[in-house]
């Protein structure tokens, strides 16, 4: 079976994870537009990663720097949420950029 270099990736699992957790979060009423821009964030971080990964060179490194600006628009959108385990979730998205600062 064939894997896209994405799948590899393990900034791109943990990144699906902490997008997991989001899809199960219940967002706070009258919080709409924060709600679109954390999932937002958490999509570009997530598709950014993939398309990075298939791309070279400098378009590569374009998607990655794109996915980092994503997971710390996502953390702080964490800030703003009263969500259960969200420190835990703002850790690996700290783990991410990480990752994701040394591709």
């Amino acid at each position: 079976m064939h894997h896209f270099n994405h799948e590899r990736l393990d900034c791109y699992q943990v990144a699906r994870e902490v997008v997991e957790w989001l899809n199960n979060e219940k967002f706070p009423v009258g919080r709409s537009n924060l709600k679109e821009q954390t999932l937002r964030a958490s999509e570009s971080l997530l598709l950014n990663i993939a398309e990075g990964a298939s791309r070279v060179g400098q378009s590569r490194a374009h998607h990655f720097r794109i996915a980092l600006g994503s997971a710390a628009e996502f953390c702080a959108c964490l800030d703003l949420l009263p969500f259960q385990n969200k420190v835990e979730q703002q850790n690996k998205l700290r783990r991410i950029g990480a990752m994701l600062s040394k591709l």
